[in-house]
């Protein structure tokens, strides 16, 4: 009888004696992926942008224009185009053109400003950029200086692709003219039907998108994610969150991360199923979208959903279609994520993933609930999928048994070759292919993974570790409290101090002297924290996750 703590549990029926099997892509590349989907259902809808829908056969068509014109213009195989982007239509088209072309997409965050926008250019070695119109302003600094080397720029509208316009994501302003630019809608009218130059097929491990990371040290890195990366994970968010044809898919996160790229855009390729896009995150219009759409699946960071479920009238009425709910990219406290199923209907899944992992790596497989650890109250992130490989070792590397912690380190095919144009950080990141995650952790005997912190989060106070999502966890316990950071500041006695910054729940009131007190009840005398700053937001990225280097540079917004 097998001793593995993955014994007898059903849900890790695709692991053999503890060890997870190694599951072969579909499709050799992702071309291939979308040319089945599109063989099988052309006229399915492939895209619902508001009022708009796109079959799987106009998104094709559209692609094979854009990717013809790109070709007419210079673009080669293994040309990059970059995307700058809102959650559109045009995202989505052009990485399909992209790769039709024999090139490479490059995710743009659309917040970027001009020093970043022009880094990410610069390291990309971009040929191509397709931007929408609200960021002209941004892109025409960058294209006026030197060293960039776009010479292809494309431009489209937030209104291309349907007529419905809601003012609080498009709203109306005036638009930064693009010296040289050409509007996408024209490229596919006069180059409609036609396809592109035949080029080599795609193999398994040639690059297929450069993702950027988000830059927490030093400037963003481009993990280069393959086909064979791409597909089997679109694979396995199939088969573990049991995915159909039959589902459709809302687009909470934004498509330049990992999260919404994987998630959200390959995925309802692969499987294949509408994909309902509302432009940016906005809580209001995703409700909106629910109800119209009625979308059955979705992955987002927690701060997404407590957003929707905090709007005033909503309740699981709203929100009944959507019945598979997963929630990535940041720590889920248990007491937010029994509010917000409370409201949603549906319980939240934890899943986990890295942009260098081509997104999730562990999750909380259907029809089970994530345990809580009775020490650190943090709520497991799940179990690894098929073909990762999942440890956690010490500081010289030496794996630790169940029940201790340190860092997890993560391998498999699911894990990028590397960063674009950096084999120095190549190597530190992923020494022998194993990705270190900068993530600390603990596995317990059944096999549930836990994450504590990131290690560069870690604050010493008077020579002990302090967790900041500890100190955070018990503060999302307090009934005013509706968002909580907990940042390491410096102290001259103790050496660093926790220090914790709170948004409240709209009419709430809480006092510092309050959740001090809270906090000092609740845990050991060196961890509470000695100072609470109040924010109406807290800052977070673009995927909802917040920002504690901001906050150590001086507070919220």
């Amino acid at each position: 009888m097998s001793t593995s703590p993955y014994a007898d549990r059903p849900w890790l029926a695709l692991y053999r004696d503890g060890q997870p099997t190694d599951v072969e892509p579909e499709f050799a590349n992702l071309l291939d992926m979308v040319e089945d989907a599109v063989r099988r259902v052309p006229d399915q809808d492939a895209i619902r942008y508001f009022d708009g829908r796109i079959s799987l056969a106009e998104l094709d068509a559209a692609a094979n224009a854009l990717a013809a014109a790109l070709q007419h213009r210079g673009f080669a195989v293994g040309d990059r185009l970059a995307l700058f982007s809102q959650n559109h239509p045009s995202y989505v088209i052009g990485m399909l053109a992209a790769w039709k072309a024999g090139g490479v997409a490059v995710s743009v965050n659309p917040m970027y400003k001009q020093r970043e926008l022009g880094h990410l250019l610069r390291d990309s070695g971009a040929r191509a950029l397709l931007c929408l119109d609200e960021v002209h302003a941004v892109a025409a600094e960058v294209l006026a200086d030197s060293g960039h080397g776009v010479d292809i720029v494309i431009t489209s509208s937030g209104r291309d692709f349907q007529t419905r316009n809601d003012p609080r994501v498009l709203p109306d302003r005036e638009m930064t003219p693009l010296p040289h630019a050409v509007a996408l809608l024209s490229l596919l009218t006069d180059h409609a039907h036609q396809e592109p130059v035949h080029v080599p097929a795609a193999r398994p491990d040639d690059p297929a998108f450069l993702v950027y990371t988000s830059g927490t040290t030093g400037d963003p890195k481009g993990a280069c994610l393959t086909h064979a990366n791409l597909v089997l994970n679109a694979r396995n968010y199939r088969e573990w969150m049991e995915l159909s044809s039959h589902d459709a898919i809302l687009a909470i996160a934004p498509l330049f991360h990992i999260t919404g790229l994987v998630g959200h855009g390959v995925l309802s390729l692969l499987l294949p199923a509408p994909l309902v896009l509302g432009h940016r995150f906005h809580p209001e219009v995703m409700v909106e979208l629910v109800r119209e759409h009625r979308p059955t699946f979705t992955v987002g960071a927690i701060t997404a959903f407590t957003a929707m479920v905090g709007l005033p009238g909503v309740g699981p009425d709203d929100f009944a279609s959507l019945t598979k709910v997963y929630s990535g990219g940041a720590p889920v406290a248990p007491t937010v994520a029994d509010e917000v199923e409370a409201v949603l209907g549906s319980y939240v899944h934890n899943a986990y993933g890295l942009t260098e992992t081509a997104s999730i790596t562990h999750l909380v497989p259907p029809h089970r609930r994530a345990p809580v650890d009775p020490d650190s109250g943090a709520l497991s992130i799940g179990v690894p999928i098929p073909s990762v490989r999942a440890r956690i070792v010490d500081a010289s590397d030496q794996e630790l048994p169940p029940g201790q912690v340190g860092e997890l380190l993560i391998a498999g095919p699911q894990v990028a070759g590397g960063y674009w144009g950096r084999p120095d950080a190549t190597a530190t990141a992923f020494p022998h292919g194993e990705l270190r995650t900068g993530d600390v952790g603990f596995m317990d005997a059944d096999g549930w993974f836990y994450l504590v912190d990131r290690l560069k989060d870690m604050i010493i106070a008077s020579g002990y570790k302090v967790w900041p999502r500890e100190v955070e966890d018990v503060l999302y316990g307090h009934p005013a409290v509706r968002e909580a950071a907990v940042v390491g500041v410096p102290d001259d006695y103790r050496g660093e101090t926790v220090h914790a910054f709170v948004s409240l729940r709209p009419g709430a009131v809480a006092t510092e002297t309050e959740l001090v007190a809270y906090c000092r009840e609740r845990m050991a005398a060196y961890k509470y924290p000695r100072a609470i700053g109040f924010v109406d937001e807290l800052p977070k990225t673009a995927s909802g996750k917040i920002l504690r280097r901001a906050l150590r540079r001086g507070g919220g917004t």
